[in-house]
């Protein structure tokens, strides 16, 4: 892109942004920053990139910063806009790859916050095999309400309990103040906290920077750390393909397991693993989930947020309690150039915690994912066990062709205590963008329903969510799935222990309701909407986009990439 005569026109039009022949001489080290003004997740990001960028200097590269999207799912949370949450994790996988692409970077950094960002963000990384790293900006700091730590849960729980006439509006308002008082992404053991243990674990962000918090002063330091990393990574030559291994996965799936993450985790682990070629299925988290132990006391169930996790010691700590329980592989590589054993081993526990439980005291004998199958769920869906919802539950079916519907249904009392609430169509080809129903699941838990109504849907849950919650339900109703053919009053039935989620039909009488079923009319004719539906797979293969190449063939081109084009030299 910059060596020789020829290349004199890009180095021109670098210098018109300001440049210097020896800046063009350095390694080039895109930072893919996530920054976004419209959520507290990625508000902050700027701040952090200019300390990445200062890492990457003082190491002897050459930073350039460029912008991707984000969508809020708490603001997004039970409207349309939510269709695009799912949409934008592909959108910033593709956006980064074209910069790095086009730009002929050395390496990049790529700064998440929100949800969608952290997963978005590696899968670019292994598309482009470049020596790279991810940077997650940290949680938010809990808000305090009647003396009490409160989190954007809360005010979604308090809109259902509120609509029941269990809160004031001035109270709800008053929580509405306080949940959320800084940047940082939600506080709980929710999707984006989850997702940055899982990729802390996996190993493509250094061990010790997620759990530090997004305001907290040593943030900085972590940026900048990040930034001398990146280049160390591209000296070493250490790229995703080496790190994001089966192995890893495994690693990751655990962490989630132990600390009761969100089931979103399944979805985004299992994207990840498709962009690297890395076989991963459905049962393999159930497999992993049922022989993990759950050790953090963490939101959405628990006690604890995940400022109290990094007091406690961090994810470092989440990663020793797995090593102690013969639940770590720990020869998995890590950017930091040491194993995922090797940080376990060296964590620190603050004396006293109870963040993190002993092995020897686990607060369940099994993580949390569940995977059940069943005749109204062939291909598997997903649910989180934690041990205070039923495990058994059967009742007749209260069947909603969109999430704006069972909302309604719940806050006008038409769901019942033993009813199952059905809310289909809203699959990744469904929906498109096969919503979050935080919305709902959280008004059916604040009218005080939690532990009597059950819930099916091909969407998916944030990871807020807590009840008996089948979500990810494949094949989905758009495409022809036995959720497209429930009638209300049919009889679904849970079984944990079994693994099963069935409807009382029989096979005949499913097969007459699919020759008679005809679907819906697409939402969305044109844009992006329209082109996701188009291409998106499965919920069970991680509802991911794009043609695949072979394994064997992705293996030759990386073999055949060329070396980078600075020979580095150790400070």
């Amino acid at each position: 892109m910059l060596d020789g005569m020829e290349r004199a026109p890009s180095r021109a039009m670098l210098k018109a942004v300001g440049f210097t022949d020896a800046d063009l001489r350095r390694p080039l080290i895109g930072i893919a920053n996530t920054w976004i003004e419209v959520m507290p997740c990625n508000v902050h990001l700027r701040r952090l990139a200019e300390r990445v960028k200062a890492g990457v200097r003082a190491a002897g590269g050459t930073p350039i910063e460029f912008n991707t999207i984000a969508v809020s799912d708490g603001i997004a949370m039970g409207t349309e806009g939510m269709k695009a949450s799912l949409v934008s994790r592909e959108v910033v996988a593709d956006s980064i790859e074209l910069v790095a692409r086009g730009h002929s970077f050395d390496g990049v950094v790529a700064l998440s916050g929100c949800d969608k960002t952290i997963p978005g963000t590696v899968m670019a990384l292994v598309r482009l095999d470049l020596p790279s790293l991810m940077l997650y900006g940290g949680s938010i700091a809990p808000g305090r309400f009647d003396g009490h730590d409160v989190t954007i849960q809360d005010v979604f729980e308090a809109v259902g309990a509120c609509a029941a006439g269990r809160m004031s509006l001035k109270d709800l308002r008053r929580l509405e103040d306080q949940a959320c008082p800084g940047p940082g992404a939600c506080g709980g053991q929710f999707t984006a906290n989850t997702m940055a243990l899982a990729v802390e674990v996996l190993g493509i962000s250094p061990m010790g920077s997620a759990s530090v918090p997004a305001m907290d002063p040593f943030k900085d330091d972590v940026a900048f750390d990040a930034g001398t990393l990146a280049v160390e990574v591209l000296r070493r030559g250490l790229r995703p393909s080496r790190i994001i291994t089966r192995q890893a996965l495994e690693n990751a799936i655990a962490a989630v397991a132990s600390t009761g993450g969100s089931t979103n985790s399944v979805l985004h682990l299992l994207a990840i693993a498709r962009e690297a070629r890395v076989p991963l299925a459905l049962d393999d988290f159930d497999r992993i989930s049922g022989r993990t132990p759950l050790l953090a006391d963490l939101k959405p169930w628990g006690r604890y947020v995940a400022h109290d996790l990094y007091r406690a010691g961090g994810v470092a700590l989440v990663a020793k309690r797995l090593l102690e329980a013969g639940r770590l592989h720990p020869r998995a590589m890590t950017v930091t150039g040491r194993t995922i054993g090797e940080h376990a081993r060296r964590a620190t526990e603050t004396p006293g915690q109870t963040v993190v439980r002993p092995v020897r005291r686990p607060l369940k004998r099994h993580g949390g994912l569940v995977v059940l199958r069943g005749n109204l769920a062939p291909e598997g869906c997903v649910v989180k066990i934690t041990g205070h919802e039923p495990t058994r539950f059967t009742g007749p079916a209260k069947v909603f062709d969109s999430e704006e519907a069972a909302f309604t249904a719940v806050q006008r009392q038409r769901v019942r205590s033993g009813d199952v609430v059905v809310v289909r169509y809203e699959g990744p080809r469904g929906g498109p963008g096969m919503r979050e129903m935080l919305g709902v699941t959280a008004a059916i838990v604040g009218r005080g329903l939690g532990h009597s109504v059950a819930l099916v849907t091909d969407g998916r849950f944030s990871g807020a969510t807590r009840g008996l919650m089948a979500g990810h339900v494949a094949p989905e109703a758009a495409a022809g799935g036995p959720l497209a053919l429930v009638r209300a009053g049919d009889r679904i039935t849970f079984n944990v222990a079994a693994r099963r989620l069935d409807v009382k039909l029989t096979a005949a009488e499913l097969a007459a309701r699919a020759r008679r079923w005809r679907p819906p009319a697409a939402r969305y004719r044109t844009g992006v909407m329209a082109k996701y539906a188009q291409s998106v797979s499965s919920a069970s293969d991680g509802a991911v986009t794009g043609a695949w190449l072979p394994p064997r063939t992705v293996r030759a081109a990386r073999q055949a990439r060329r070396r980078p084009r600075h020979a580095l030299v150790r400070r």
